[in-house]
């Protein structure tokens, strides 16, 4: 029986069938891969009535990373049989159990950060009050935090305010009065949004962008 006897394989090549030569073949370019954003922490400063809890929890709702909302009022509310009402009079116990909701919110947005979520705070922080305020959040959340401040004007303040109900309505006096304070960070060199005439998706957006900006640099506090 004879067996067919292919062609003579040439020297140093592996297979059965030689290729012809041909040009080199041009590997796909890798795309570029969109790095992670790192997480942020925000705290949103503002009056009673500026808006600061319903935009916070807007903007965390409708970003494209993962993002908490930490509100100090609902953390401050977690107390129920012993919660000291400031409205009640403020005194030594209002005092203590907001120290402890800001802590609480603080621990909280340490623990979302080092599992890869951002988070935004909000809070009345006074600018005439440095060691409880700024100082005190940069202590419990850690020097990356980046505080924003909600300022629209008196009259919008009053308004809003006038639309809550329980413990988280102020009198008009009260509101006044914190909105007076709260003008005492023009000039501080925090970015400042006066949303008097944006609705919440339009703040959010602001917001966002002032982050974004506060990212490239971020500001002196």
């Amino acid at each position: 029986m004879q067996h067919a006897v292919g062609p003579p394989q040439p020297s140093g090549t592996t297979g059965h069938f030689p290729l012809p030569p041909g040009a080199a073949v041009q590997l796909p370019q890798a795309q570029p891969q969109a790095q992670p954003h790192a997480p942020v922490a925000v705290l949103l400063i503002g009056a009673a009535g500026a808006g600061k809890t319903t935009i916070a929890r807007h903007w965390a709702d409708h970003r494209g990373v993962p993002t908490a909302h930490i509100s100090l009022d609902d953390v401050r509310e977690w107390v129920r049989s012993g919660f000291a009402d400031p409205q009640s009079g403020w005194n030594e116990h209002s005092e203590a159990q907001y120290r402890l909701a800001r802590r609480t919110c603080g621990f909280s947005a340490r623990n979302f950060l080092a599992n890869g979520i951002s988070c935004i705070i909000d809070d009345a922080v006074f600018p005439d009050r440095p060691v409880v305020g700024l100082g005190g959040w940069k202590r419990h959340v850690g020097p990356g935090l980046l505080p924003v401040v909600l300022l629209p004007g008196l009259d919008v303040v009053l308004a809003r305010n006038a639309q809550r109900s329980g413990n988280r309505r102020l009198s008009d006096d009260e509101v006044a009065r914190i909105h007076g304070r709260m003008a005492g960070w023009y000039g501080s060199g925090l970015p400042i949004i006066d949303n008097s005439q944006l609705d919440v998706p339009a703040a959010a957006t602001a917001l966002d962008s002032v982050v974004a900006r506060s990212l490239q640099g971020p500001p002196a506090w």
